[in-house]
């Protein structure tokens, strides 16, 4: 311990005791042990190994967002993950933090990623070593009626069926209606909980696409977005239905882009997840709309399945059917549907695609996901308007069929 000289003068004239001089020095210290004394880390590694049968390399460089960009015929690094938070506690006024960054080529999905650009064609860079921050947030209880919960910084968007972390999802790459986003907003959101059945959410933030520090084209009041969704659950009167969750929501605003040519778009959401009379059965389904003020809209229906007991120790089943139109395109002038700058999901805005994943989750070893999957995406206008358009514009006489086979492998901790 140290201490100057005026406080030891003071200690051997009595007037203050040693004991004192020790506490005092003890206290900032401990105030910082308290202050960190609740938080917690955690997060995962993702790492996967892509084949795609018959494609070129380049396969599904818009499929599931860009988290499949780049990745044909090799060996991957995803994403490292990493998590700090404080959860809230049971205190009326009581408070927590979320703090989640990611390091790696799938950072730069979330449009505010800073790394090291590596070209890998004429005109095209793709920032693999990125770091991004994906959640800071503060967390705050308010004592008001059943308790409102009220978040402030940037967070994940309320809507959408899958969720930006891979482990959290049945299946290893995305769906199309995931990729017309957004995937995260700077802001404020509230929950209120209006009973064990029904919980509402309502937030406001500075633009519609994703990113840190985005404005809308003016900078205006008038063009922030707004965002509201709610959440059944169905109670234990219900059977087998019992748990049976239905979401609904929209994010409404502008986005980013310069003045007179930000597009307003609209995300619509209904999502259900449903039990079966077979225990080891669990399905959903979802419905997503992008709308927007230049274009029709875009569109995505998706079924999920899964299999929970197969028959074999410690295997799962999960599948999804994606019926996805473009519609003359909204995704296409959409910046949430392509964070990576020159990166187009589609040929042309006719994309109409019939996608079916399957994926086998098998648990080998603790605390890690090891999982393959199967996808196959179809194009229904047969006009080759799958992913990836730059290589599959090469691939001659057309091609309406992509495959791909993966293994991910995740260790959480």
């Amino acid at each position: 311990m140290k201490v100057n000289q005026w406080t030891l003068g003071l200690a051997a004239a009595g007037v203050i005791s040693f004991g004192a001089v020790a506490q005092a020095e003890e206290k900032p210290s401990n105030q910082v042990l308290t202050a960190v004394s609740g938080t917690q880390i955690s997060g995962y590694v993702s790492t996967s190994v892509h084949w795609n049968p018959g494609q070129s390399t380049g396969f599904a460089a818009g499929a599931g967002s860009s988290y499949l960009s780049g990745k044909g015929d090799g060996f991957n690094l995803d994403v490292i993950q990493l998590t700090f938070s404080k959860p809230l506690d049971e205190g009326e006024w009581s408070a927590g933090y979320v703090a989640e960054l990611w390091m790696g080529p799938d950072a730069t999905v979330l449009g505010n990623a800073l790394g090291n650009q590596t070209t890998v064609a004429a005109g095209t860079a793709t920032p693999n070593g990125s770091i991004s921050l994906a959640q800071g947030y503060i967390a705050l209880n308010v004592p008001v009626g059943n308790g409102l919960t009220v978040k402030v910084g940037t967070f994940s968007t309320i809507i959408g069926y899958e969720g930006n972390n891979s482990p959290d999802n049945p299946n290893y790459s995305r769906s199309y209606a995931y990729t017309f986003g957004p995937f995260q907003h700077e802001g404020i959101v509230a929950s209120y909980k209006l009973c064990d059945a029904a919980t509402i959410t309502a937030g406001i933030a500075n633009a519609q696409n994703t990113g840190l520090g985005l404005r809308g084209a003016n900078a205006v009041q008038s063009q922030k977005t707004y965002m509201a969704a709610l959440s059944l659950t169905a109670p234990g009167s219900w059977g087998f239905l019992k748990g049976a969750v239905l979401n609904a929501g929209v994010v409404d605003g502008f986005t980013a882009a310069a003045a007179g040519l930000a597009p307003e778009f609209q995300n619509i959401h209904v999502s259900a997840t449903i039990p079966t009379p077979w225990e080891s059965i669990k399905t959903g389904a979802s419905l997503d709309i992008l709308r927007a003020d230049t274009a029709a809209d875009t569109m995505s229906l998706a079924g999920y399945v899964s299999f929970h007991n197969t028959g074999i120790d410690k295997l799962k089943l999960h599948t999804r059917l994606e019926y996805f139109d473009n519609n003359s395109g909204a995704v296409a002038l959409n910046a949430l549907a392509a964070p990576v700058a020159g990166s187009n999901l589609f040929l042309d805005n006719t994309a109409e695609i019939l996608a079916l994943t399957v994926t086998a989750d098998y648990q080998l070893w603790q605390n890690v996901i090891s999982r393959l999957e199967y996808r196959w995406d179809h194009d229904c206008s047969g006009n080759r308007n799958l992913p990836g358009n730059v290589n599959n514009a090469a691939i001659a006489g057309g091609n309406n069929n992509a495959h791909l086979l993966a293994l991910n492998l995740i260790y959480k901790f």
